[in-house]
């Protein structure tokens, strides 16, 4: 088959001839017809990651869109969501033709959604939607922040907010095209997150807040979270999905034991089949209404060069392969 092979830890996969993945008791085998190039898949491959290196050669890609081929459990010919462990654990992805999948990691899928825009929703949607009503359990009428908003779990988590009942959702980011797309989603103010001074970028946010903040969807970590919890409103949550903008932050103790504040952690390896398969569902549902949506393009498989290099930077378009 037709897959997107990585040979070298760091580096981009290459298009190329692989071998079709062998289907086990309690797997399902898929024909692949949308697959989204993640951060996730990125940080697997770069050997670095907290994972431990993959075995190489291996195919990347840990979730898609297809139709059952062989499965215990669904009929061939059943349209699918699903995701993997490539690059968290032996075995290859879902940028390829053909893909393997545990039976619990596979949900059919109405026929109201497009493959490109499930595939670009898909877990950091998930992410959106469990970090701000699980983690972070928003309330009708609060104030929320979405950092890193230009990103898909941000442009998502905009439309979360909105539709749980958020008073006011403040979008904050660095790029001035993810600041208007952010209003655009619906966002009541918007912020640039240019800059390195805690002090300015939390007189930003207070500004665009409107005096008060309650939530804060944290994708980024570093000096926008360190700046986000300075406004924070007494007993206001933070909860940290991602250290787009640094690996540490300096929180100071007064400021969280003052106003009693929560610093809260959330990944999506901490749900169960059930939670994941329920937020999807969930979302997909919004999204056949119009309710949430996210950027996009779609690229030929054999363009995975591209796709791999767009990846996390401006402006944000997740890159979904769609194989031959």
């Amino acid at each position: 088959m037709r897959a997107a092979v990585l040979h070298g830890h760091g580096q981009p996969p290459e298009y190329g001839r692989h071998p079709v993945p062998r289907r086990t008791a309690g797997q399902a085998l898929i024909r692949v017809t949308a697959a989204p190039v993640n951060p996730l898949d990125l940080l697997c491959a770069s050997g670095v990651s907290y994972f431990g290196a993959p075995t190489l050669p291996y195919v990347p890609g840990t979730q898609g869109v297809g139709v059952i081929e062989q499965s215990d459990v669904l009929p061939a010919g059943q349209r699918v969501w699903f995701s993997c462990s490539a690059g968290m654990a032996p075995g290859d992805g879902t940028l390829a033709g053909l893909s393997v999948a545990d039976d619990g990691a596979v949900l059919p899928l109405p026929d109201t959604v497009s493959d490109d825009l499930v595939a670009a929703l898909g877990l950091s949607a998930v992410a959106a939607w469990m970090a701000l009503t699980w983690r972070g359990r928003v309330q009708p009428g609060e104030h929320v922040l979405v950092l890193g908003a230009s990103g898909t779990v941000g442009q998502v988590g905009i439309q979360v907010a909105r539709l749980h009942g958020a008073g006011r959702v403040i979008a904050a980011c660095r790029d001035a095209h993810g600041r208007q797309r952010a209003a655009e989603l619906g966002a009541d103010a918007v912020v640039d997150l240019t800059g390195t001074d805690p002090a300015q970028l939390a007189g930003r946010i207070g500004d665009a807040s409107g005096g008060r903040l309650d939530l804060v969807l944290d994708p980024v970590w570093g000096t926008p979270a360190e700046a986000a919890t300075r406004v924070l409103s007494p007993g206001g949550r933070l909860v940290n999905l991602g250290s787009s903008a640094g690996q540490q932050a300096n929180l100071s103790s007064a400021t969280l034991r003052s106003g009693a504040l929560s610093v809260l952690g959330y990944t999506n390896n901490r749900l169960s089949a059930e939670q994941k398969a329920t937020a999807l569902a969930e979302i997909l549902g919004q999204a056949a209404q119009g309710r949430i949506d996210t950027d996009r393009e779609t690229l030929p498989l054999a363009d995975i060069g591209a796709g791999w290099a767009r990846c996390g930077k401006a402006p944000h378009r997740r890159a979904v392969m769609i194989p031959p």
